[in-house]
């Protein structure tokens, strides 16, 4: 059995400067119009914002200076992370390269590649999607159908990836494929391969949302060529590395901060008399914040030591999705007016019907809550 301990951890000496000249850093630039405070911040791409991130060295904080990176802690990085989120700043294009796939190539990539991608990552000028997902499998990737065969100098994958967000924003995509046949380990034989997207044999197809914007595509390989130091770690590994990489995808503070501007602003829409229910929802709102902020720092103090708590990281995942989908729905009870679907308004409608309508996808993106609760039941030894 798994005991989940999230021990309490303190941030290192120097954090509160860091968060007060971040804080600075973001001010200046809504003062100078670069960005305005965005309700789905982690999902908007602003280039010359990622770009400006970099400079900042607010990009591949941890990683050695070598490959563009600052060498600092886990937990000055996550300082940096839910400072931006809570600002509302548009870190969609740089988020997933420096989430995890930045990390991935750190650990398990060629020389070649952390030497020609990671300082343009850290730049703020190289952004990745990630290619795990496929037609019919959920979120199941022992049920990965895309094949890689190898070839000489390299491989070829042919397949079909979906569900692949901002794919056509991006430069690359690590994809998960099969390089051998399915064994009675469902595990077993597969691998990670960066794919540049700029070369011929992949095709981007868009998938738009109810509300017509295009979030997310199907990516399809036909014969894509890529070059063996383009292979993440050891042929067949593929399966050990994404359970490590999705312990950064699901552990962060973007699990539980997606409505977070939805409730400050209900709580300034309720005023300072607001009824008995709606203090108790507020109270309980923001005592699951505070728990989940702790649960996250002590995932990632235990990332920087090097652990890989991926059930710790599934049980973040599932508390903060249910949570931040959950905020929407309570205070659309709460306050009066009907939420509005108007992504460009800074009305508390507009703010409400939005949250509203992507909420549910909190609970999907990143492993299914059913998915999740089966880890972490297997890792409480109750399966």
């Amino acid at each position: 059995m798994h005991p989940f301990v999230f021990k309490p951890v303190t941030l290192p000496a120097g954090t509160e400067a860091l968060r007060q000249h971040i804080r600075q850093f973001l001010k200046a630039e809504i003062d100078a119009g670069t960005f305005v405070p965005s309700r789905n911040t982690w999902s908007n791409t602003n280039t010359a914002f990622s770009r400006k991130c970099g400079q900042a060295g607010f990009i591949g904080m941890v990683w050695p200076k070598q490959y563009g990176g600052h060498e600092r802690s886990a937990l000055e990085r996550y300082v940096m992370t839910e400072e931006m989120l809570a600002a509302g700043a548009p870190v969609g294009a740089h988020w997933v390269a420096d989430r995890q796939s930045g990390h991935q190539i750190l650990r398990h990539g060629s020389e070649r590649a952390r030497q020609t991608i990671l300082p343009r990552i850290a730049a703020g000028e190289c952004y990745f999607a990630i290619g795990m997902s496929e037609p019919d499998s959920g979120s199941d990737l022992a049920a990965v159908r895309t094949r890689a065969v190898a070839c000489e100098g390299g491989w070829k994958i042919s397949g079909t990836k979906v569900w692949t967000s901002y794919a056509h924003h991006c430069h690359y995509l690590i994809a998960l494929a099969r390089t051998a046949p399915k064994e009675e380990d469902r595990h077993a034989g597969m691998t990670q391969f960066i794919v540049d997207l700029s070369q011929p044999g992949v095709t981007l197809r868009p998938i738009y949302n109810i509300f017509g914007a295009h979030d997310w595509n199907e990516v399809v390989f036909d014969e894509y060529f890529v070059p063996d130091d383009m292979v993440m770690g050891q042929v067949g590994s593929g399966w050990d590395m994404v359970t490590g990489e999705l312990a950064f995808e699901r552990s962060g503070p973007d699990r539980f901060l997606s409505t977070y501007q939805l409730l400050i602003e209900s709580i300034r829409q309720l005023g300072d008399q607001p009824g008995e229910r709606a203090l108790n929802e507020v109270g309980r709102m923001v005592a699951h914040l505070a728990t989940l902020r702790c649960m996250s720092t002590s995932v990632a103090g235990m990332l920087d030591a090097g652990a890989k708590p991926v059930l710790e990281a599934a049980l973040v995942k599932d508390v903060g999705t249910t949570l931040e989908r959950e905020i929407p729905e309570v205070f659309r009870h709460l306050l009066p007016g009907e939420p509005i679907m108007d992504d460009e308004s800074s009305d508390y409608q507009a703010l409400l019907g939005m949250g509203t309508l992507k909420s549910p996808g909190f609970t999907l993106r990143g492993g299914t809550r059913e998915i999740l609760r089966g880890m972490i039941a297997k890792g409480l030894g109750l399966r």
